[in-house]
């Protein structure tokens, strides 16, 4: 039979909790951030605009790496949480390989400056949708495994609903990439692009298997 567990595992540990609700929300502002910048790519290639996302991602990923390791550094030195401690080290790190990949993405696109054809524009822009609402729902699965373990289901559906979506789309659009005209080089190239794309909502998808897990461990 389950056990009774407390609604929050940070209920008393006010500074942890706070630096734990930055990391997500550094997490949403990255999404859509990144959801902008490919958005200002389609339109007007590495603009001023396009630089100033990349640079704001950029800061958040610097400030969330910092908050990882103070977190880490307080779980282990003030010895918090110590049932679950593992279990939010490695939910944390998960999480932050996805703002590595928003990062990694957009300097792509500002390194080597893709030519996306604007009959494309469509539906990189939905598959940058279905990818960063993937992100947005593991982000809400993620609080409430802090703060609620019984509403971690309400979100986790929704990160599988907007991965299979992204899949969906990349496959449309590289089969209208490669359907076109243009040469293998410049196919190869868009292909990539989409596929740098399509892996943020599959690593959404990893960080929402094992959140899983961890949400059974702390139900029993």
């Amino acid at each position: 039979m389950a056990l009774s567990k407390p609604l929050s595992i940070l209920r008393r540990t006010r500074q942890l909790e706070g630096e734990i609700d930055e990391f997500m929300d550094n997490l949403s502002q990255s999404a859509l951030a990144f959801k902008r910048a490919v958005a200002i790519f389609l339109v007007d290639g590495r603009s001023t605009e396009f630089e100033e996302k990349l640079s704001q991602v950029n800061a958040l990923e610097s400030r969330t790496d910092d908050l990882r390791r103070g977190i880490e550094r307080q779980l282990y030195t003030q010895t918090l949480i110590p049932e679950s401690r593992g279990d939010v080290l490695g939910l944390l790190e998960n999480l932050d390989s996805i703002l590595n990949l928003f990062q990694g993405t957009l300097w792509g696109f500002f390194i080597e400056q893709p030519d996306i054809a604007e009959e494309l524009h469509a539906d990189y822009r939905a598959l940058v949708e279905q990818a960063t609402s993937a992100v947005e729902s593991i982000v809400l699965a993620s609080r409430a495994f802090f703060r609620n373990i019984e509403a971690v289901g309400d979100h986790m559906h929704k990160v599988m609903f907007y991965e299979k979506e992204a899949d969906k789309v990349s496959t449309k659009l590289k089969r209208g990439i490669f359907d076109s005209d243009m040469d293998l080089a410049r196919k190869c190239h868009l292909r990539h692009f989409v596929e740098m794309i399509d892996n943020i909502a599959d690593r959404a998808e990893d960080v929402g298997d094992r959140l899983a897990i961890y949400t059974i461990k702390r139900r029993f």
